[in-house]
């Protein structure tokens, strides 16, 4: 973590905004800016948890900030506490608190006894640029309040980063939901993560969620989830290229000469769009380069020099070839588009499941055409294993879609994304 401070500007700084008036602070515009609005609301912290009140983001402001932004807090109990006490005081509800310490008794508490307090207020923030760093603190948050769930990591990208997958359920049925192979779509990361909070909140709470009990499915499926295939190409597009990257020079003659990767950049740290990676009609992907003007590595459509070679989708293709997946979803953006079908493999079984999604998500059962139809990750899936594969294509406008549309996208595919792991 950089000081920050006034004038300064990036995602970091955004990140911090939400979690400051997520708290009950005014920070004003989530812009990523440092502004005098901001500082003030800094100040104000500081001066509520005893630091010293100079406006500027360190190491010992930081360290007060990251419980919040974890969305848990470390709490020893003391002389007079009762469970409900603890929860009250940190305004969070008591069934979150006896699901974050299983095993815990709270007619039973022990002076020094520390015990883990979710806060009252949600981890993921959906509201921000959604970077790699906010993807791994809030898995970190809701392992710590929702334990029950399974974490771990699938494998890494080019540069070491965690391919991290999230495991909801405990049941036979096996389908798996994976987001972000393209860099500028982003925006795919946190709806899958508000779907993991979600769900564990609602099954915490013994509640419905768009009329699924998570118990059932909890019981009968388990979804596996990969958030972030490419986070190497997430960081490009959203912190931009940064010095000791060991491939900067190539990087930058691979976009054009640009330094820009914001608006252009889908591929990994290698130039290879993951995407057209897979070993399915890959030849015919590599073929359909040069009508596209495409000869090596670059922002986009670049198949790489074989399948798989990029260890981002090998992780994916390895994932799923250790698992049983009778259903797979790969998110992308955008169009409001559902593509099901690869070569006409795709069994009426898929097309039917196909519809009952389009009817979940008001989104459009398609075919794709030209270079699109090529070397897929569902294209892949339904080409080895003669299953159900989709490419789930949210939101509409140009990559990448502003997070301002995230409510309207997480509600056409809520209901989608439970569906789909009882259908």
């Amino acid at each position: 973590m950089r000081t920050l401070r006034l004038g300064m500007s990036g995602t970091d700084v955004m990140e911090i905004q939400a979690m400051l008036q997520k708290i009950g602070y005014n920070p004003g515009p989530i812009d990523g800016v440092f502004g005098p609005q901001m500082q003030r609301a800094v100040i104000d912290f500081q001066t509520k948890f005893g630091l010293t009140p100079d406006g500027i983001i360190g190491p010992s402001t930081y360290a007060v900030m990251e419980r919040f932004l974890l969305g848990y807090d470390l709490y020893n109990i003391r002389q007079g506490d009762t469970f409900y006490k603890v929860a009250r005081k940190y305004n969070t509800r008591p069934a979150l608190l006896l699901a974050a310490n299983p095993g815990l008794n709270p007619n039973n508490l022990r002076i020094g006894q520390q015990i883990i307090v979710p806060y009252g207020f949600d981890v993921v923030d959906t509201n921000i640029d959604y970077t790699y760093d906010v993807l791994e603190r809030d898995i970190r948050g809701l392992k710590a309040r929702y334990p029950f769930i399974e974490t771990g990591i699938a494998g890494r990208s080019s540069l070491g980063r965690n391919l991290s997958y999230i495991r909801l359920g405990t049941g036979p049925n096996e389908v798996f939901y994976n987001a972000a192979h393209h860099s500028l779509e982003w925006i795919t990361s946190p709806i899958l993560m508000k779907f993991v909070e979600d769900f564990s909140e609602a099954y915490v709470e013994r509640r419905t969620l768009m009329g699924f009990n998570p118990r059932d499915i909890w019981n009968s499926s388990s979804i596996y989830i990969i958030p972030m295939v490419n986070p190497d190409g997430v960081d490009l597009v959203l912190n931009g290229l940064q010095p000791n990257n060991p491939n900067y020079n190539d990087l930058i003659m691979w976009n054009n000469g640009s330094m820009d990767f914001s608006t252009v950049w889908q591929a990994n740290n290698r130039g290879v769009d993951l995407n057209h990676n897979y070993n399915a009609a890959w030849e015919e992907s590599k073929e359909a380069e040069a009508t596209y003007g495409i000869t090596g590595p670059g922002p986009t459509r670049f198949s790489g020099p074989y399948p798989e070679s990029e260890p981002e989708s090998k992780t994916v293709a390895d994932f799923t070839r250790n698992h049983n997946f009778r259903l797979v979803m790969a998110y992308h953006s955008q169009g409001e588009i559902i593509y099901w079908n690869f070569m006409n493999m795709a069994t009426q079984e898929a097309r039917e499941i196909g519809e009952a999604f389009s009817r979940d998500s008001g989104y459009m059962l398609d075919e794709t055409t030209g270079i699109a139809s090529y070397a897929g990750y569902k294209d892949w899936f339904i080409l080895q294993y003669g299953r159900p594969g989709y490419t789930i294509e949210v939101g509409r406008g140009r990559n990448p879609l502003p997070i301002s549309q995230f409510d309207g996208i997480y509600m056409d595919n809520l209901t989608m994304l439970l569906h789909a792991s009882v259908i």
